[in-house]
């Protein structure tokens, strides 16, 4: 079951991560307006859910205002007691199957398959909306994880019919290069918010 052609349609652009620590709902805004942000992931790993729900609740919000899509990492229960976009995945999260009978066919389902081409037939098989490759680039964010080669996205764009993501090192210098490897969209963190 696939997700919406509508929202499928808008993986592309720039989609920015929130930083690990409590949201600055201000730079995050003025990130959103400035460089025309199309996705917000609202990532922090914190174990305080209360904090957790009023930083989801205040980001969805922003980006209604701004029709920018909202999506969570990791946390299924929060997207959907907030009511995001949808949610994404990394290997030690749900499967594609659970989050997509929790949140429906409407939501949007990323899955992580850093350099892996075989994770990502498989997720688009299990009904993905989108795929995510990384690190394409030395990563100061996540230091240890595995390349990706640009390659990588090249075969993927032959392989698959979902919007392809780029993660990993892309700053406004170098996101050509994931985008004319075959990326649909590419995901910032301290690219996007250390020039805001």
């Amino acid at each position: 079951m696939a997700c919406t052609k509508v929202s499928t349609q808008k993986i592309q652009g720039l989609y920015a991560i929130t930083p690990n620590k409590k949201v600055d709902i201000a730079l995050i805004e003025d990130a959103i307006t400035k460089h025309k942000v199309t996705i917000l992931q609202y990532r922090h790993k914190t174990e305080n859910e209360q904090l957790k729900y009023h930083e989801a609740v205040q980001l969805r919000e922003l980006c209604s205002t701004h029709n920018t899509l909202f999506i969570v990492n990791d946390d299924i229960n929060l997207c959907q007691k907030v009511g995001a976009d949808g949610v994404h995945l990394g290997k030690s999260d749900s499967s594609v199957h659970i989050a997509r009978t929790q949140l429906g066919a409407n939501s949007i389902i990323g899955v992580s398959c850093y350099n892996q081409l075989d994770l990502a037939i498989k997720a688009q098989s299990e009904g993905a909306s989108y795929v995510a490759f990384g690190a394409l680039f030395a990563s100061s964010t996540k230091p240890n994880a595995k390349h990706c080669p640009l390659s990588v996205i090249e075969q993927a764009k032959s392989k698959l019919s979902l919007p392809i993501v780029g993660i990993g090192g892309i700053t406004f210098d170098n996101q050509h290069l994931a985008l004319d490897a075959g990326c649909d969209a590419v995901a910032m963190v301290k690219g996007m918010f250390e020039y805001c």
